[in-house]
Formats: C-alpha cells, sequence, structure tokens
C-alpha cells in the first residue's frame, strides 16, 4: 500500500523510540521558541535545550532502528533459515524509491538540526553562565568575585582554557570530574585554586596584556580608616614604578620588569600556595649570566632542589587573583567609606563593622542577621540619640555591610581572603615580600632587598587637613597611621595586617 511504513517499524520499541523522538523535537522547539522571547533565561533552560534534550533525542533516534533490526531478525529466524545478505535497494522500485528519499530527506534534516544544536551546545557550554552557575553552590563564591572585578567582560574560558584545540579537551574532561564531584558531593571547602593545572599566564594573559605595551608610573590614592570612635581617615598618595620613569625605556625597570623578555626569573616554593619562596634563580638571557637566591633562614637542600622543578615567573605569581579576588574586611570596608556608602560619620561604624565581617558563621542568611541585629543593638545600646534620628544612615550602612560580605565571604564554601591570599602589594599577604624580604641572599652577599622605594614612592600622607606632601624626586618616608615608632621597618606589614581586626 503506499506511503505504509515498513512493517520492521511496527513493534513496540522502534515505536516508543519514534514517540520520544517526536516529543524531545517538539519540546526543543518550543523551548527554544522560548527561550528567545524570556530575557532572563537563566543556566537551566539552555542546559535542557541544548544538552538534556538532545540527549533524549537521540536514545529515541537510536531505538527505531534497534526495533526494526529486532523485529526483521525476529522474521526471518521464523520464515528463513538460510543465512541473510544485505538488504537491496533499488531505486527503480517507485515504492523504495519514495522511502530512500523520505528516509534521506529526514536524516538530512536531523544532521541540519544536530549541526546548529552542537554549536549551541558547544557555545553555551563556553558560557558565563555555565561555568559560574550551574553548580550554583560549589561556584559561587568564584561567579560573584568574578562580576565584581576588572575582568567582568571576559568570558571564562577565555582564561581557564585559551585558544587551541588541546586545551579545550582537556578542560571539557576535567570537567567530567567536576560534574562527578558535585552530584556526589566529593569537593572540598574551599575549593583550592588549581594552580598547577592552570595554563601559562603568557598564553593566556598575554592575547591582551602584552609586554610590548609598557607602563610608565602611575599615581594611586589610597585612604585608610582608623577603628577608633570617629572613623579617623589616612589618606596615602603614591607613585607606583608600574613601568619606567619613561615609555621609551620598556621594560628595564619598574615592577613590570619581572616579565621583561630578556630575563628568565625561576623559583622554588616550600608550600602549595606559593606563599614560602627559598630558592630563586636568575637569567640573563644576553649574557647567559646566572644568579642564585636562597633564603637564609629557611634553605633548601641540594637534594630537596634536585627533586623539584623550579617555575618560571609569569603574571599569576603576583596577579594571582586577576578576577576571583576576595576582598578583607579592612580592604572593602575602606573603599565604602570612601565612597560613602558607609556613612563616615556614624561614629564607631568602621570597628563595629570590621568586627561582625571577621566572625564565621554558618551561613550567608545567619551572617547577614547577626550583622543587621548587631549594628542595630550596638547604636540603641551606645548611642541612642543617633539611633532615635538617625535610622535612615544606620540602615545604610547595615545593607551596605551586609552587601559587602556577600560579594567577599562565602560561609558555606568556607572562601574568605585568607583562604585565597592575594600576592598583590604586601599589607595583607606576603605578596612582593615572599622574595624581597633581605633573607634571599646569593654567593656574593648580596641580597634582594625590600627597599619601599623599589616598587613606589610616597608623595603625600596624613589626615585631611594635616597633610605631609613630598614629590617623586624627594618623596616622604613612610609614617604609619598609629604611632608604632620603627616597628614597621623590622617586620613585614602582613605580620600584623594578615589579622583583619588590625
Amino acid at each position: 500500500m503506499k506511503g505504509k511504513l515498513p512493517h520492521s517499524i511496527q513493534n513496540w520499541i522502534s515505536l516508543l523510540g519514534l514517540t520520544i523522538a517526536v516529543i524531545s523535537l517538539l519540546m526543543i522547539a518550543v523551548l527554544f521558541t522560548l527561550s528567545l522571547i524570556i530575557k532572563d533565561k537563566g543556566v537551566y533552560l539552555g542546559l535542557v535545550i541544548y544538552i538534556l534534550l538532545p540527549a533524549v533525542l537521540v536514545v529515541g533516534l537510536i531505538l527505531i532502528p534497534v526495533g526494526m533490526v529486532i523485529r526483521s531478525k525476529r522474521q526471518k529466524k521464523s520464515k528463513d533459515k538460510t543465512k541473510p545478505g544485505w538488504p537491496v535497494i533499488n531505486l527503480n522500485n517507485s515504492r523504495q524509491r519514495k522511502h530512500f528519499f523520505i528516509a534521506a530527506l529526514i536524516i538530512t534534516l536531523l544532521l541540519f538540526i544536530s549541526v546548529i544544536g552542537s554549536y549551541e551546545a558547544f557555545h553555551f557550554t563556553e558560557s558565563v553562565h555555565f561555568c559560574g552557575q550551574l553548580c550554583h553552590k560549589v561556584m559561587k563564591p568564584e561567579y560573584v568575585a568574578y562580576q565584581h572585578s576588572a575582568h567582568a567582560r571576559v568570558s571564562c574560558v577565555e582564561c581557564h582554557v585559551g585558544p587551541g584545540a588541546d586545551w579545550y579537551v582537556r578542560s571539557k574532561l576535567s570537567g567530567l570530574y567536576q560534574v562527578y564531584s558535585t552530584l556526589f558531593n566529593k569537593y572540598p571547602k574551599p575549593i583550592p585554586t588549581p594552580i598547577e593545572n592552570l595554563r601559562p599566564a603568557r598564553e593566556v594573559c598575554e592575547q591582551c596584556h602584552w609586554p610590548q605595551k609598557f607602563y610608565s608610573y602611575k599615581l594611586r590614592y589610597e585612604s585608610y580608616y582608623m577603628t577608633d570612635k570617629e572613623n579617623t581617615r589616612w589618606d596615602l598618595r603614591l607613585v607606583m614604578k608600574t613601568g619606567p620613569e619613561h615609555q621609551a625605556l620598556g621594560l628595564k625597570e619598574g615592577i613590570h620588569w619581572h616579565i621583561n623578555p630578556n630575563v628568565k626569573i625561576e623559583y622554588i616554593a616550600a608550600d602549595e600556595r606559593r606563599e614560602e619562596i627559598p630558592w630563586i634563580r636568575y637569567t640573563d638571557l644576553i649574557t647567559g649570566e646566572t644568579t642564585i637566591y636562597q633564603d637564609t633562614d629557611h634553605p633548601l637542600s641540594q637534594e630537596e632542589i634536585a627533586s623539584r622543578s623550579p617555575r618560571t615567573m609569569d603574571c599569576i605569581d603576583c596577579h594571582n587573583r586577576p578576577s576571583h579576588d576576595y576582598k578583607s574586611p579592612m580592604r572593602f570596608l575602606n573603599s565604602a567609606l570612601t565612597s560613602q556608602e558607609l556613612p563616615p560619620d556614624l561614629p564607631e561604624i568602621k570597628r563595629i563593622a570590621q568586627e561582625l565581617c571577621i566572625e564565621e558563621y554558618e551561613s550567608i542568611e545567619k551572617a547577614e542577621q547577626s550583622i543587621r541585629l548587631d549594628i542595630s543593638a550596638f547604636y540603641a545600646d551606645n548611642y541612642p540619640e543617633i539611633y532615635s534620628n538617625e535610622q535612615n544612615k544606620i540602615e545604610q550602612a547595615i545593607q551596605t555591610v551586609q552587601t559587602l560580605f556577600s560579594q567577599n565571604i562565602f560561609p558555606e564554601m568556607n572562601v574568605r581572603w585568607d583562604t585565597h591570599l592575594s600576592h598583590i602589594g604586601h599589607l595583607y599577604s606576603k605578596g612582593c615580600f615572599r622574595c624581597h624580604n633581605e633573607t634571599q641572599i646569593n654567593a656574593q652577599q648580596n641580597q634582594i632587598g625590600k627597599d619601599c622605594n623599589l616598587c613606589h614612592v610616597i608623595t603625600a600622607q596624613g589626615n585631611p587637613g594635616n597633610f605631609q606632601a613630598g614629590t617623586i624626586s624627594d618623596p616622604l618616608e613612610f609614617k604609619h597611621p598609629v604611632e608604632i615608632y620603627e616597628a614597621w621597618k623590622e617586620g613585614l606589614c602582613s605580620d600584623c595586617h594578615e589579622d583583619p581586626g588590625i
């Protein structure tokens, strides 16, 4: 009979597969149309459209020929005991010709849909939403910090994968294990930074931040607030020697000299986080001259040096938190006071906010609840007049502290500023002083110094209205906002400031 389906498709397996395929295809079409209409479609709709439903569609399509083969074999066994040969397609037969062209049309259509679907699935799995929101609880710290970083418009894969097929395949294989870890709750809290598996910075960072773009001096303003009643402000003006004094000098001097293509700096770290660096090798690639510095306080033995592979220094050794920087309470509260998101005229707000942000909580909800109750109670008990007349400022302070806490501290994943230290600077972690600590000495007894003026000079400092001023050629000596005399010269800034309460 014309237009009749082959007898072999008339079985429950093939009909089930056909039903699954048709329903899946219809659902994909409907959801895809909705995704074009809905503005904030979320990550899970894309997951269903481009990954889950296509997988179900493929299963349904596979069931159709499987059922047909099983049905044909059963029919041949019952009628003909001879060994079956290859099927014969005779396009001179009008019935076979019609079925052939219908099948070819359907297969072409499905292949076309599959190509489009595969393309969309590829882009979906490369999207920021997929990386940051699919495993919402696990990736929340990284995703939130990324949204407030300087790289918020750079997609995750541009840094974490970069160009090239080999790293793409490697990232997808790694992703399979990450999916398993998420599904079966096998991930650690906090998730450590995969510094051993990151792609070399020169293959990723330098796609945008290329060394040939030289940077000269940079002016930097910083404001700090004391934890006294008045939230006393202390301003600092620094000239950062990011590059040379004149751009024409390239990378011959300045902070970015460390990535000068004419030199090679290698080091061996004593810990996984690369906080302790007891061995450094400097090589002048022009002359071939090599100099080795070792930490005299904690030197490595020859056996330890021989058993470890030195790492070549690159951008990430200093800029190790380029997109996922978890700021300490001191940092984010200073910024909020400067912008007046946190009212600086509320007495003791810096101290009470800092103490609340340092506390450990079970969840973000518990933290926000505690912040609200404790700030309100503090002003009700200690400043009843302000509590009665300045409710709007107190509410502004509460909301600001809650927001800043939720952007930088994640109790559910045990993530905060001291679990993922930033190596930029030297105030809240050792940073520059991992190498520039005066204990790194070479065979000629020359040391890697920690002179402040190597990287920056102070041109102004002090309280507003009581400012000291200097110049680049005649800079000021650093004065600590709180009188500690010469103690700041004897140790590292981070020795005190790693404690966020100081």
